[in-house]
């Protein structure tokens, strides 16, 4: 592999408003910043990467210490100094630059935002767009054209599955109507994933949680399904940190058996703050680790205190990230997928091409990828897929539920290669 030496570096951003807000974590957000980061190397090459930003996922006390539009300046800010920082050095691969990058980008977090204990998903979340540019030029400078080719051997092992189909999941909000919900499992829609954790104490949090359940699986949880034949809807609950003892988790599930919706529950994610060492074993539904999991040393923990899956997030923690993460997790034999972070068509491409190469959950024959764009974005989510360059390739939109993946996808690398 080639040494690439950046000369220059950009910045440009866009603000895109949500359909209606996006509510997790007892709290919500309105729009997605979506950062656009340029590096050019000394060569002459230039390559581009997009980034979502992501506060309330990524450190929920920087969201509540500021404004909406105050914490995402911030990150922005994150990111302006990382590719400053960038500006001049060399690297041979885009995990090599993160290395370099990650630790001068948290201090100056850690420095703006008072913080000392700011977390490092943040950090991650607010480099993705330099990643992606990273793994852009090492594509131009190395003639890389496929996704397969751009994975560094030593990581391959953990990509060898070839899905042609993905499992849609949408995310139900706080805020997702009922009928909006029945909908999508009318539409054909097998998973979905549902925001519990709602606002309120820990006492109001549980029970606004159990009416929530309840209500939803009373709406579609007896609903047959087309494809598969004769299945019955899934649940794929995330708390993201809200809850804080096995004995809530407890309840909930208590609650889930009572009404007839346990065994239609596939993923439960993030049920503790990330300090926790509440242990989940024992429990009778897949526990997945998410923004409490930083680095590949954070793993063996997760697993110990019985989380048996992860959710993968390129657009979240970067690319580079990823990878090492999906590696250590096909070492310690945990099952993966990738999730969403209210993602554009772009930032899909990324989550699509790694949710095609893992291995399914146990549970479910296709492989899954969370994509939420339709019904965070609205009406605006079509004219963004109209723009995109393999449009109208039919692995851009789910149909019946799923994404189909012909070997279009696998040869062009899914978009990724297509200019911004």
């Amino acid at each position: 592999m080639k040494t690439i030496t950046l000369d220059d570096v950009g910045l440009d951003l866009t603000r895109e408003p949500l359909a209606r807000p996006f509510g997790f974590k007892g709290r919500a957000f309105r729009e997605k910043w979506v950062c656009r980061a340029k590096l050019v190397s000394s060569t002459g090459a230039v390559a581009e990467g997009i980034g979502g930003l992501a506060v309330l996922w990524s450190d929920e006390a920087v969201f509540s210490d500021h404004t909406e539009v105050g914490g995402n300046l911030i990150m922005a800010a994150m990111l302006e100094h990382g590719l400053r920082t960038a500006a001049g050095r060399s690297f041979t691969t885009p995990p090599e630059l993160l290395a370099e990058l990650a630790p001068p980008v948290g201090e100056y977090g850690i420095t703006v935002t008072g913080r000392p204990d700011l977390r490092k998903t943040f950090v991650y979340n607010s480099l993705v767009a330099l990643d992606n540019a990273a793994w852009r030029l090492y594509a131009l400078e190395n003639d890389i054209g496929t996704f397969d080719e751009l994975i560094p051997e030593a990581y391959r092992p953990a990509f060898d599955y070839r899905h042609t189909e993905l499992l849609s999941v949408p995310t139900i909000s706080y805020s997702t109507p009922v009928e909006e919900i029945r909908r999508l499992v009318e539409g054909g829609q097998f998973v979905l994933k549902v925001k519990i954790g709602a606002s309120g104490d820990p006492g109001e949090m549980l029970s606004r949680d159990k009416e929530r359940l309840s209500e939803i699986h009373a709406a579609v949880g007896e609903l047959e399904l087309s494809q598969p034949p004769g299945e019955k809807v899934r649940y794929y609950l995330d708390a993201n940190g809200r809850y804080q003892s096995r004995r809530q988790v407890e309840e909930l599930l208590d609650t889930a058996e009572r009404i007839g919706a346990l065994d239609q529950i596939v993923l439960f994610e993030e049920p503790f703050p990330e300090d926790s060492t509440e242990d989940l074993s024992g429990l009778p539904v897949r526990f997945a680790a998410d923004e409490s999991l930083h680095d590949v040393e954070d793993m063996a923990a997760k697993l110990a205190q019985g989380f048996r899956a992860v959710a993968l997030k390129p657009a979240g923690k970067t690319l580079s990230v990823t990878l090492a993460m999906a590696a250590e997790a096909r070492r310690l034999d945990i099952p993966c997928f990738v999730a969403d972070s209210t993602c554009l068509p772009r930032s899909v491409d990324w989550n699509r091409n790694v949710a095609a190469r893992l291995a399914p959950l146990p549970e479910l024959g296709p492989g899954l990828l969370e994509s939420n764009g339709p019904e965070s974005y609205g009406p605006r989510w079509e004219e963004l897929l109209a723009e995109h360059p393999c449009s109208p390739a039919p692995w851009l939109t789910r149909r019946h539920g799923s994404y189909t993946l012909d070997d279009s996808f696998y040869q062009s690398g899914g978009g990724i290669f297509e200019p911004l």
